[in-house]
């Protein structure tokens, strides 16, 4: 069965975006599908199905914790999760810990926040039911 949707975006909002704008650009180096002003959307994924926007908030922050009702954690999928951790702790991102294989979940991943204080994961998935990219 097909998925139900054709894409997918994810809206994130920040107080200072120009901030993530250039965290989003500069450190993961997503591509910017598009700029409406007062958000910019980026490519998540090759093939035009996946995106993140950051745009700017209306107010502040209700919570930090991702995992209360309401909250976030935005998850990218890559085969080289390590890869990723050295890159971005080279460009100065504070990661908390090393890439760590999750048994619960057959997962290998590591967690740092974006500019706005959002939760953002890196991570690769250790099973065989996964979809591969483009399948």
């Amino acid at each position: 069965m097909a998925a139900p949707f054709d894409q997918h975006v994810t809206f994130l909002y920040a107080e200072d975006p120009e901030a993530s704008w250039r965290f989003y650009e500069e450190v993961l180096g997503l591509p910017l599908a598009q700029d409406q002003g007062s958000c910019r959307i980026y490519a998540v994924a090759p093939g035009g199905r996946a995106f993140v926007g950051v745009c700017r908030a209306r107010g502040p922050r209700a919570a930090d914790n991702p995992r209360l009702e309401g909250g976030a954690v935005v998850t990218f999928v890559h085969q080289d999760v390590e890869g990723w951790h050295a890159r971005l702790r080279a460009k100065g991102i504070e990661v908390a810990s090393a890439p760590a294989y999750s048994a619960a979940y057959r997962v290998t991943s590591f967690f740092f926040r974006d500019p706005a204080g959002y939760t953002l994961e890196i991570q690769r998935f250790e099973r065989p039911d996964w979809p591969a990219p483009g399948g």
